[in-house]
C-alpha cells in the first residue's frame, strides 16, 4: 500500500492513539495562539519548528531532519510532513487535514503548501528558525507575494509557550524525577581509574530504566581540565585521583526536560573547589531572589553579575544566569523562548520555568558546575530538580 492508504489504514484503528495531553490542553494552547495572531492581524502562521509543531498539535517523531510544517489558521490546523511520518503524524497529532509528501520528493512539497497559503494575505514566519529551509520559503514568496510573509511569529509562539500550563510543569517535574535518579547513578559509579564513558553509560542506564524517552541532548561528562572547555562531553577521557567530574543530564518525558547539573570529585575536593561550589550556590540565592514576576530577566542577571564580579577575572561564565526550558527535540533542550541576561527587558510571570546552568571554567585548569531547574513563583524561584549543592567526594575503593 502507498502512504495514503497506510494512513487511512492506520487512523481506523490508532487515530490519535498516543496523543500526549488531553484534548482541553490543546484547545487551550490553540485558543492563546489564535487570540495573539488576531491580535497581531496575522491569518496564519507557519510553523516550522519541530517543539512548536508538537506544542500546538502533538506531533511527536524523533526523525526532525526532515522537512515538515505546519500552517495554523482561525479554524484549521494542517500539517505537511514527509510520507515516512505518516505514522506518527496519525497516531500523535491532533490537525485537521494532513498533507503527505514522498520522502524522496521533496520537490513535491510547494504545491500544496502554496495553495494551502495562497487564501491568507498575512503570514507569520519565525525568521530565526533553523528549520525555515530558504529553499522552501524563497519560492513560496516568489509564488504568492513576499509581501504576505511576516517575520514576528516566532516571537508571537514564544510569548505563549514560555509560560507554563499545569499540564506542563507536571511533566517538568517527572523529568526532573528522572534525571535526579541518572546522575546519582552516574556519581555512585565515579572512582579514579574509570573513563568519563563509564560514568556516561550508567547514567544513561539509569535515565533510560527511569522512563526518559530520546533525550533531547545526550548526558554530558567530562572530567578534568576538559570541564574548563565549555560544550565539550565523554571522549574516553581518565579520571585521575582528586579530579573534578562534571556532569549535566536532562531526561525527556513527553519530549519535556528539566535539566540538572552537578559535580563530583574522585577522591578529595579542594578548598579551592569549594569555594568556587560556594560562589555557584550564592549566585543561585541570587537569581532565586529576583524570580518573581514584575522584575525583568535583567534584574535577576545584575543580581547575579554583583555575585559574580569578584571572581570574574578568575572564571568564564557564559553570561547567561538561566534559559527557558519546556518541549523540546534535539540537538537541544533549550526551548528559546527567553534568557536571563543583562539587557533582557522581559518580566518575569508565575509559571515561567528555567534551567540555571551555573558553570564556573577555570580556564585550562578545571570547573564546577550546578543547577537546578526553577519554576518562577510570587516569591521567587522554586526547585523543579533536587539538587543538594554539593561535591559529592568519591574515593573509590
Amino acid at each position: 500500500m502507498d502512504h495514503h492508504q497506510y494512513r487511512r489504514a492506520l487512523a481506523a484503528r490508532l487515530q490519535a492513539a498516543e496523543l500526549p495531553f488531553p484534548d482541553a490542553e490543546f484547545d487551550s494552547r490553540q485558543m492563546q495562539v489564535r487570540a495573539a495572531m488576531a491580535e497581531a492581524g496575522l491569518d496564519a502562521l507557519l510553523v516550522t519548528d519541530p517543539a512548536d509543531i508538537y506544542y500546538l498539535t502533538g506531533y511527536n517523531t524523533f526523525e526532525v531532519s526532515v522537512h515538515t510544517c505546519l500552517v495554523c489558521s482561525a479554524d484549521r490546523l494542517v500539517l505537511q510532513m514527509p510520507s515516512i511520518e505518516t505514522g506518527p503524524a496519525v497516531v500523535t497529532a491532533r490537525v485537521d487535514e494532513l498533507l503527505g509528501y514522498r520522502w524522496e520528493g521533496v520537490e513535491e512539497v510547494l504545491e500544496p503548501l502554496a495553495e494551502t497559503l495562497s487564501v491568507f494575505s498575512a503570514i507569520g514566519l519565525d525568521s530565526f528558525s533553523p528549520t525555515l529551509r530558504h529553499g522552501i520559503i524563497g519560492p513560496l514568496q516568489q509564488r504568492l507575494g513576499a509581501e504576505r510573509f511576516r517575520a514576528d511569529g516566532g516571537a508571537l509562539l514564544d510569548r505563549i509557550r514560555i509560560v507554563k500550563s499545569e499540564a506542563e510543569l507536571a511533566c517538568l517535574r517527572e523529568s526532573a524525577r528522572i534525571t535526579s535518579r541518572g546522575l546519582d547513578a552516574a556519581i555512585k559509579a565515579i572512582a579514579p581509574g574509570m573513563t568519563d564513558n563509564d560514568v556516561a553509560a550508567e547514567g544513561a542506564r539509569a535515565l533510560l530504566a527511569a522512563g526518559s524517552e530520546f533525550m533531547s541532548m545526550q548526558p554530558i561528562v567530562t572530567t578534568g581540565q576538559r570541564i574548563s572547555v565549555i560544550h565539550l562531553n565523554h571522549q574516553r577521557q581518565r579520571i585521575e585521583r582528586d579530579q573534578p567530574v562534571f556532569l549535566e543530564f536532562g531526561a525527556s518525558f513527553r519530549r519535556y526536560t528539566a535539566p540538572m547539573m552537578r559535580t563530583a570529585v574522585a577522591g578529595s575536593a579542594s578548598g579551592e573547589m569549594q569555594a568556587m561550589r560556594d560562589v555557584c550556590r550564592s549566585l543561585f540565592e541570587a537569581l532565586s531572589g529576583a524570580l518573581r514576576p514584575g522584575n525583568t530577566f535583567d534584574d535577576a542577571a545584575r543580581a547575579a553579575e554583583a555575585v559574580l564580579a569578584p571572581h570574574a577575572d578568575r572564571v568564564f561564565f557564559s553570561g547567561v544566569f538561566g534559559y527557558a526550558v519546556g518541549a523540546q527535540f534535539p540537538p537541544s533542550w533549550v526551548e528559546g523562548s527567553g534568557y536571563i541576561a543583562c539587557g533582557q527587558q522581559r518580566k518575569f510571570e508565575a509559571d515561567m520555568v528555567f534551567h540555571l546552568p551555573l558553570c564556573l571554567r577555570v580556564p585550562g585548569e578545571w570547573g564546577v558546575g550546578i543547577s537546578d531547574t526553577v519554576q518562577v513563583t510570587p516569591s521567587g524561584g522554586v526547585s523543579i530538580t533536587d539538587n543538594d549543592w554539593q561535591l559529592k567526594e568519591c574515593p573509590g575503593s
